[in-house]
């Protein structure tokens, strides 16, 4: 994981791509974003389009309470797995700890004894 890492909070859906082929451009591979971003498949889009192997990259998101719960949780990784174009995501946050993040994160544990995350964090 990379020390200095390229956060794309409030970043518009139409500036973000842009934002992070510059980030890239000038060094970054670690890129932070989060389901309530709105902008994971920019994020996703940029890092392909950078030719880049995917393992240069460190990719950070985060579960929105609203995905909370076993199955929900399970569910907004896939999509993310999907926005994001990639097989795996290498840290996955719990966004804040209410509602049901126990639920959510058994699905994290479940999700990353199959490989599809690397690292969660409650």
């Amino acid at each position: 994981m990379s020390k200095i890492g390229f956060g794309v909070y409030q970043i518009s859906k139409e500036d973000c791509e842009r934002c992070v082929l510059d980030a890239i451009a000038v060094g970054y591979r670690h890129f932070d974003t989060a389901q309530s971003y709105f902008n994971e498949e920019e994020v996703g889009s940029a890092l392909l389009k950078s030719g880049l192997p995917r393992k240069d990259f460190f990719i950070t998101t985060k579960i929105w309470i609203d995905n909370y719960g076993y199955e929900n949780c399970k569910k907004s990784v896939e999509e993310s797995l999907k926005k994001l174009k990639t097989d795996y995501i290498d840290l996955i946050l719990l966004h804040q700890p209410f509602s049901d993040y126990y639920g959510a994160w058994r699905a994290l544990k479940e999700l990353y004894e199959q490989g599809k995350i690397k690292a969660t964090i409650l």
